[in-house]
């Protein structure tokens, strides 16, 4: 049965996760936290570090990680499967209209249109992460005032130095861990 719960939940996220992983981040932590409580908010924010640091696309890497957790290597096989069996079909249909219909302008008004709905699902993703890495929890109103003061001073060191000096991302991400390390082992 777990195996079926696995292969639909993963199969409705590569069936409704239009604009890539960051976009399905909103999908699957409805489905592994909310819907099916396989995960709690912070397994599935570890999760989706190790999915977004992990080579590969973050969704299949994600369901892999959650597969494994939930049902070991069988259930990574099926959430794996799922996730990857709409999206195969539906990019197969997709380039196969695109390419016959592209110099309509029905079509190009249907892409500019999904545009928007994609980064409204990216920025939703990462306002959970952020929340979650400063509360440490999903946070209510009541709470606002209780974050962690080293996640958020390493964030706005990350912002500052990306924005001003402009430097690779894998670099603010190494040094924000080994700040992260020390910060934490300190204090």
């Amino acid at each position: 049965m777990i195996y079926l719960e696995l292969l639909w939940s993963f199969f409705q996220i590569g069936l409704f996760s239009i604009g890539g992983g960051y976009a399905a981040m909103p999908l699957i932590q409805n489905q592994v936290v909310d819907i099916h409580p396989w995960l709690t908010m912070t397994q599935f924010a570890d999760i989706m570090t190790i999915a977004e640091m992990t080579p590969g696309p973050i969704a299949i890497n994600s369901a892999t990680f959650v597969g494994i957790q939930v049902a070991g290597l069988p259930g990574a096989i099926v959430a794996t499967a799922g996730c990857v069996f709409p999206s195969c079909v539906i990019v197969m249909s997709l380039a196969y209209i695109y390419y016959r219909f592209r110099g309509l302008n029905m079509v190009q008004g249907i892409l500019a249109g999904l545009r928007p709905a994609v980064i409204a699902m990216i920025a939703s993703a990462g306002i959970s992460l952020l929340i979650m890495a400063v509360y440490g929890q999903r946070v209510l109103p009541e709470d606002l005032m209780s974050f962690d003061a080293i996640a958020v001073m390493i964030f706005l060191i990350g912002i500052i130095a990306l924005r001003v000096w402009k430097p690779n991302p894998l670099w603010i991400m190494a040094g924000s861990g080994v700040l992260g390390v020390i910060l934490y082992t300190l204090l």
